[in-house]
């Protein structure tokens, strides 16, 4: 079962024919805007784009949220690519690949004319050093499933992977697999997270209060359309809002919901949707505290009205019930995950309790990111937890501090938010493999053989989507019985846009794309 991308090409699976010739080898014609004739499309400004929390690192190796990965997707690429719709995908710095029949081995036959910011051509054994330095570094475990790259010639490399992987394609999509150059991570050492250098359409510029990237005029893709890309972090959503309507903002990632009903109306800017391939949980210590019993975790998941939390944190829509640690709109989800709705029953959760050796209750902490829906989250569980004798004190952190107290496994109970591919095992291995462990998806400690082992046949004995989706709906079913998380939401994706910004996307995964094999070239009119 080799396949080779030059036949998918043939077969048309790139929607955007401009670029069809890029994957070959030469640099496509310029692009035109998707949502304007091409003689409106101009080039040059600047575009502020507000983000709600302050990245911590922008090494791939190093980055935990999203908040980073918005800026890295600027500046890195990655060997593969989703396509706009996130539906395939689709060549980026490799222009075709084969597959052993034995989903053990993955050959890239890589571009010959991309340029890294510090005018160096890359090669084969840039993509050997960047992925086997994710393979052994990432704080996410993101490529832990490589065993080793081998160089074939300057632009061959073949991935040699530990175990067959049907979702490793997938995988190499990620920002935190994105190709560097040896000599500046090297060089910077440690700044390298500060002072990022990739093969990117911006190149970084500055991070004081703000992030600034500059147009990479050598970029093998396309000529990018902007002259310069500002991130401004801005976590009250209300300053968020005003920012866009005074102009200093162009972009608003996220905002308030009374913010968002007033853009809804103001033709001075555009409302942009997506549905969101994420879900909003709260996550419980396995390992140690009252919520290593699994009668505490029954107990809490009977204590907690999910139904209305949601319609009182988003009360104009825009989010839905989750019902397992898996979106609604994965090809792995399955209708009867639906049935795992449980109705709020405060007397049995007390009679848990008391059969888990808490009849009065206990003292427990919440850990929450300084974001306004799980903060509010936090509010209500602490409310409706106190009526069954659950005492919460919530500890609500910024980014960074968050991220590393859950990954450290120190977090009694967190409210867990993962955005991430169609894929199942995307969720499932985050949140359950053993090699999770240590990294903030599974914070909370999960160790089960069992799983581990159902994990890796879902991605390893066949590349069938639907036994796939059975194999996985066997594991969700396994983990919901156990009561390791209670669901809340999945959330679309919102962006409120200057109408003066053309061709900006806002995909499934919440991700910053501003620049895509698909065709997407983000502008501005002057």
């Amino acid at each position: 079962m080799k396949k080779s991308m030059m036949t998918y090409m043939a077969a048309g699976a790139l929607a955007v024919s401009m670029f069809v010739t890029g994957c070959g080898g030469e640099k496509p014609a310029e692009q035109t805007a998707a949502d304007a004739p091409a003689a409106q499309v101009q080039t040059g400004g600047e575009l502020k784009i507000g983000l709600s929390q302050v990245p911590k690192n922008l090494d791939p190796v190093k980055y935990t949220g999203t908040y980073e990965s918005n800026v890295m997707r600027s500046i890195y690429d990655t060997v593969v690519a989703w396509s706009d719709d996130q539906s395939e995908i689709v060549p980026n710095l490799a222009k075709e690949w084969t597959v052993s029949d034995d989903l053990t081995e993955y050959t890239f036959v890589l571009r010959d004319d991309v340029v890294f910011h510090n005018g160096r051509a890359m090669t084969a054994e840039d993509v050997e050093y960047s992925l086997e330095r994710s393979a052994e570094q990432s704080a996410m475990k993101r490529l832990n499933d490589l065993k080793e790259a081998e160089v074939i010639d300057e632009h061959t490399v073949k991935l040699i992977l530990k175990a067959p992987n049907a979702a490793f394609l997938a995988r190499l999509t990620d920002v935190g697999n994105a190709i560097v150059p040896k000599e500046e991570v090297e060089a910077l050492g440690d700044e390298f997270g500060r002072k990022p250098v990739g093969t990117g359409a911006y190149k970084f510029e500055s991070w004081n209060d703000t992030i600034t990237l500059a147009k990479n005029d050598q970029y093998w893709l396309t000529t990018p359309n902007l002259d310069k890309v500002t991130f401004k972090f801005v976590p009250d959503l209300t300053m968020m809002g005003n920012a866009l309507s005074s102009g200093d903002l162009d972009v608003a990632h996220e905002v308030s919901d009374v913010d968002l009903q007033k853009f809804q109306q103001d033709d001075k800017v555009k409302v942009i949707n997506s549905p969101g391939m994420n879900v909003y949980m709260l996550a419980m210590n396995m390992v140690s505290g009252p919520t290593a019993n699994e009668k505490v975790r029954e107990a809490i998941t009977y204590a907690i009205d999910v139904d209305a939390a949601v319609k009182n944190i988003f009360p104009y829509g825009g989010a839905q019930r989750a019902y397992v640690p898996l979106p609604e709109n994965s090809w792995g989800f399955d209708e009867s995950f639906k049935n795992y709705a449980v109705t709020r029953d405060v007397e049995k959760a007390k009679a848990l309790l008391t059969e888990a050796g808490y009849p009065n209750g206990f003292d427990i902490t919440l850990y929450a990111p300084n974001k306004p829906q799980r903060a509010k989250w936090s509010e209500i569980l602490k409310a409706q937890l106190g009526e069954v004798g659950i005492n919460v004190t919530i500890e609500k952190l910024e980014w960074g501090t968050y991220s590393s107290t859950v990954a450290s496994n120190q977090a009694d109970m967190y409210l867990q938010g993962w955005t991430w591919y169609p894929d199942p095992d995307f969720f499932l291995y985050a949140f359950y493999h053993s090699d999770s462990l240590g990294t903030l998806g599974n914070g909370a400690g999960y160790n089960n053989p069992e799983i581990t082992a159902k994990i890796d046949a879902a991605k390893g004995t066949t590349v069938d989507q639907a036994q796939r989706a059975a194999m996985y709906k066997e594991i969700i079913d396994q983990v919901m019985a156990e009561h390791t998380v209670v669901p809340g939401w999945t959330k679309e994706n919102v962006s409120v846009v200057g109408s003066k910004v053309q061709d900006y996307k806002v995909f499934s995964d919440a991700g910053v794309r501003l620049v895509t094999p698909g065709g997407t070239n983000t502008w501005i009119q002057q």
